[in-house]
């Protein structure tokens, strides 16, 4: 079978990642026959790469005249899907040949792999051609339809009819793997392994709007848009000057780190050129299973139980398994989004910006009491088996999915996880939209910031011992400032705030915070929980305020 690409001379992307993933989507998931996904310019020639099922290729290349004849680049020994060509025409004709699809079915898998496979059979995916919904709408003898829904559909070896390949209909492993006969014929081939591969492409086949008008269809361009669907700048460079950092950063930043360890395999090892992968849908959909968790889930949409995920339970895989397996049951987001066992008592850095979850719960942070443990509001989720609502207060039982996975124009969860819409707000405040923005609490907490902004820059500069007070150094920061920038007037009061500007100082070194009292670290670490949280005050209002007004209370004793 074959695929085909040109190479017209022009500039395209960057080279591909170090390892081979799934680049583009196809209907039905993993491509059954070759599919030419990209050519790259090189310093030397250009890098092409392609995907298909697994086995041997064999490159061919050939001028723009259309009368000349192919010629093989090498021999069919190609086996990673990529290749560098480094003698060319200026105008040349690509493609690949590569081995035929062969399916067989899921239930030559079961045979091997049967500790997955019984579960995967009882999924939705399995069902995906006989549930009533689908029949009822005609699509068992839709052509448009049954790439998504049956195995192979429209390929050699592939679905044809309910009648004439019933072991073909549904979502099954080859939808995912590719073809498996070969494999199945001969296990101990290795060349003709199907593919395990975690990119959001291949779940993008179906559940995309480019492929299919179902329902579900946005989510794979959803996910696209939002902030899942890449690591991080800063963090993609640190795992890629540290092996460690591939496990302490690559367990919430890498979608492959992060399943390797859940798997209880050191991704510093075996993911040294595969990090770059971002929080997939198999991070929080397991494909294979079935639990009381809706949506393949691996873990919960809501929890009320205190989680952190510190540096001690990065530092082994063993020790980041045992607190998985311990907290299984904590919200999914929670899993990333928590403070990492934040304290005030830290000096050289902010709290991390993915405190919500702890946040959310009011279990971060200090009051005049004393540190936070749980002083959750009415979004936070808390259960009732009974009511909606508990001593009289409305709480959003899905916690973070209820407001950042509202249902879209197709009625299906939102995968942007952006909150685009304030209409959920009304189901519990019925408040006009012209007092929404007071409900939103923006000038509370813009004021309040401000206000205790002015009076930390106060201290700094009227209060502060006199090692603090050197030009550059900010005497009440971190020693790598937390990102806060701000304005002043004449008078030295802070007129505008900002975390999005560059920082352009320092904050005290070792020495210099140990000369920093308790308050003032207290109350820049109940502004930086507040501001890195993220929501502005709405993941839990009242706490929000209570943070930043303990933290003003303890500005104005040091400034006395």
């Amino acid at each position: 079978m074959l695929a085909v690409a040109v190479w017209a001379g022009i500039s395209f992307s960057a080279a591909a990642q170090s390892v081979q993933h799934l680049t583009i989507t196809q209907p039905g998931g993993m491509p059954g026959l070759p599919v030419m996904t990209g050519i790259s310019r090189l310093t030397n020639g250009v890098q092409l790469s392609w995907a298909g099922p697994s086995g041997y290729y064999q490159i061919f290349q050939k001028s723009n005249n259309l009368t000349a004849a192919w010629l093989a680049l090498g021999k069919a020994t190609n086996l990673n899907c990529t290749a560098t060509i480094t003698k060319l025409y200026s105008t040349a004709f690509f493609r690949v040949s590569g081995p035929s699809p062969s399916y067989i079915g899921s239930q030559a898998c079961i045979e091997c792999h049967n500790n997955i496979c019984r579960y995967e059979t009882n999924t939705a995916h399995a069902f995906a051609f006989s549930n009533p919904e689908f029949k009822n709408a005609g699509g068992q003898n839709n052509s448009s339809c049954l790439p998504c829904h049956t195995v192979g559909y429209g390929l050699p070896t592939g679905f044809v009819s309910a009648t004439a390949t019933p072991k073909l209909a549904g979502v099954q492993c080859e939808n995912c793997h590719g073809p498996a006969a070969n494999h199945a014929a001969n296990p101990n081939d290795f060349t003709v392994v199907p593919r395990v591969d975690i990119a959001a492409t291949v779940c993008g086949g179906c559940h995309s709007a480019s492929h299919t008008t179902y329902s579900n269809a946005p989510t794979y361009e959803e996910w696209s848009s939002s902030g899942h669907a890449a690591v991080v700048p800063d963090v993609l460079q640190s795992m890629s000057s540290s092996t460690n950092n591939i496990r302490t950063c690559g367990v919430c930043h890498s979608g492959s780190a992060r399943l390797a360890m859940i798997g209880g395999k050191n991704p510093a090892v075996t993911l040294t050129k595969d990090y770059n992968v971002p929080i997939t849908c198999a991070v929080c959909h397991d494909p294979h299973q079935t639990n009381s968790f809706s949506d393949q889930l691996r873990n919960p949409t809501s929890s009320t139980n205190a989680f952190r995920l510190t540096s001690a339970d990065t530092a082994t895989v063993t020790a980041f398994t045992n607190k998985y397996n311990a907290n299984a049951n904590i919200n999914l987001c929670a899993q990333c989004h928590n403070d990492r066992g934040a304290a005030w008592t830290d000096t050289s850095r902010a709290p991390h910006h993915s405190v919500q979850y702890n946040f959310l719960l009011g279990a971060i942070g200090e009051l005049p009491s004393g540190s936070a443990t749980f002083n959750p509001g009415t979004h936070a989720g808390l259960p009732s088996s009974a009511n909606y609502s508990i001593s009289g207060k409305f709480y959003l039982t899905n916690q973070c999915a209820n407001c950042h996975m509202q249902a879209d124009s197709s009625d299906a969860d939102n995968h942007s996880f952006a909150v685009t819409s304030d209409t959920i707000c009304y189901n519990c405040h019925i408040t006009p939209p012209e007092l929404l923005e007071e409900f939103y609490l923006t000038p509370a907490i813009n004021n309040a910031v401000t206000t205790l902004i002015t009076a930390m820059n106060r201290w700094a500069a009227t209060k502060a011992p006199a090692a603090l007070r050197t030009n550059g150094v900010v005497a009440w920061e971190y020693t790598t400032p937390g990102g806060l920038t701000w304005t002043t007037n004449a008078a030295g009061n802070v007129t505008s705030w900002s975390l999005e500007k560059p920082v352009n100082f320092t904050g005290p070194n070792t020495a210099g915070q140990a000369l920093i009292p308790d308050q003032v670290k207290r109350a820049r670490f109940n502004l930086y929980l507040v501001l890195n949280d993220g929501s502005f005050g709405i993941h839990n209002p009242t706490f929000a305020i209570n943070l930043l007004s303990a933290a003003e209370v303890w500005m104005v004793q040091v400034l006395q």
